[in-house]
């Protein structure tokens, strides 16, 4: 299939850019609710019928619906978000919040993560609705606020306090379909399971004094770097998960690579070799099969001449299906060693690992319409590793995947190291094909 241009997509993926919905994590920001009118203004020209909610001022989300017919069909849901991370202006190519098109990709923050899939699935949505197209199983279009922090002011929120608006047999979310080269040919990831998160505090303790005396002084930051170099370096045992297993079984590796992969005991070995070849591949490989630790932020000290008395440090935690709060305790405490009793966890923010199953009837509709795009492309089940609002749904018993569809213009490593980094961009063939797909996908699978 050739790759169309489609510039209503485009013209409303540098609107979104430009509305700038940056979510810091505060909850004065984000702002989304510029965004929400903008796709308000889109999708009541299309008679749908639509709700807004915006739970905190500023912070706004947009449902809308087209009912269906038979209350026996399937129900779909079309989740977005309009908000995105900061962006450090002085590291871009381009300003981050221009939307600018430049050799046919648009770029700005949120071009990857996900504005781009929000703005396919709403003007997919508009186009059905516009048509009068009246399905047999409901269609909703979910475009939600705060995904890049906790959701509490988005999906999260609707989920507890506008269940029966969004609530789906089956919902779409971030980010699969993008072309994967491999030893066993293209594949084309979808996550069906994600990892858990949590967010933790640790509160590195020390004793206060003048900074002109620095001998046995009791320094809390210098207790934190080696408490963060200790985080840092800790390597969790690695673990097998079915959805791991299928991944590196379609893949095709030699078979002493793929006995590498699936065998706990060489694993870490053997991503040492494969990050030599494919770095971006091996980080992936890697998160998929560890629970992971990153030291993200560092608060401490209070004047120049002060030895601090105590620093605090933010922890980026990812669990494995199975992990629990008490299961992060003991990991940071194993980390830690005997610094564990100069260490307290002061906040642990968890979200447990979800999952759905791919043996489902909207998993095999998404293979025949893939097909189209990719008759050389395989779907294959994978392990999200970071967190997406699918999570909140799973939970309510919808099955949940990751999709898009996307061209082979930007390579799979450069997709993925565009999430929350420098010159995000996305090309207008994946645009055209994206918003075609999730039009298509909702005429076949709803029926009419």
């Amino acid at each position: 299939m050739s790759e169309p241009e489609d510039p209503e997509v485009v013209d409303l993926l540098q609107q979104l850019i430009r509305n700038r919905c940056v979510n810091d994590g505060s909850e004065t920001s984000g702002h989304e609710v510029r965004s929400t009118e903008l796709l308000a203004d889109l999708l009541s020209r299309s008679g749908a019928d639509l709700e807004r909610y915006e739970p905190t001022p500023g912070r706004g989300s947009l449902v809308a619906r087209i009912e269906g017919t038979d209350p026996e069909a399937p129900s779909l849901c079309y989740l977005g978000h309009t908000d995105v991370v900061p962006a450090n202006e002085d590291t871009w190519s381009r300003d981050p919040f221009g939307g600018e098109l430049l050799d046919g990709e648009v770029w700005g923050r949120g071009a990857i993560d996900m504005l781009n899939l929000t703005a396919s699935m709403s003007l997919a949505f508009a186009r059905l609705a516009r048509a009068g197209w009246r399905p047999r199983g409901t269609l909703v279009l979910a475009a939600v606020a705060d995904e890049e922090a906790l959701g509490s002011h988005g999906a999260g929120w609707l989920v507890e306090h506008a269940a029966a608006a969004v609530t789906t047999d089956y919902l779409l979310t971030e980010t699969g379909g993008m072309p994967m080269p491999t030893p066993g040919g293209k594949l084309l990831p979808v996550p069906v399971a994600e990892k858990g998160s949590c967010w933790c505090r640790l509160r590195v303790r020390g004793e206060a004094g003048h900074a002109s005396m620095p001998f046995h002084a009791d320094n809390a930051l210098s207790t934190a770097a080696e408490v963060v170099r200790r985080l840092a370096g800790h390597r969790p045992a690695p673990e097998i998960n079915d959805t791991w297993k299928a991944m590196v079984d379609a893949m095709a590796w030699p078979p002493e690579m793929t006995e590498a992969l699936l065998d706990p005991a060489r694993l870490d070995v053997a991503l040492e070799e494969l990050a030599a070849s494919d770095l971006g591949l091996a980080r992936e490989a890697h998160a998929c099969t560890h629970t992971t630790i990153a030291p993200t932020i560092v608060h401490g000290g209070s004047k120049i001449n002060t030895i601090p008395d105590r620093v605090e440090l933010d922890l980026d935690i990812r669990t494995l299906p199975g992990w629990g709060l008490q299961d992060v305790r003991e990991m940071i405490g194993d980390a830690l060693g005997d610094l564990a009793a100069r260490v307290d966890i002061v906040e642990a923010l968890g979200d447990p690992a979800t999952s759905s199953l791919s043996a489902t009837p909207l998993w095999d509709r998404l293979a025949t319409l893939a097909a189209a795009f990719h008759p050389d492309g395989r779907l294959v089940p994978t392990l999200q590793v970071g967190a997406t609002d699918a999570r909140f749904f799973r939970r309510k018993g919808t099955v949940c995947y990751g999709f898009g569809m996307f061209s082979e213009r930007i390579g799979y490593d450069r997709f993925g190291a565009m999430f929350h980094g420098d010159d995000e961009r996305i090309d207008v063939g994946s645009l055209a094909w994206s918003a075609a797909a999730f039009e298509q996908l909702a005429r076949d699978f709803l029926g009419r």
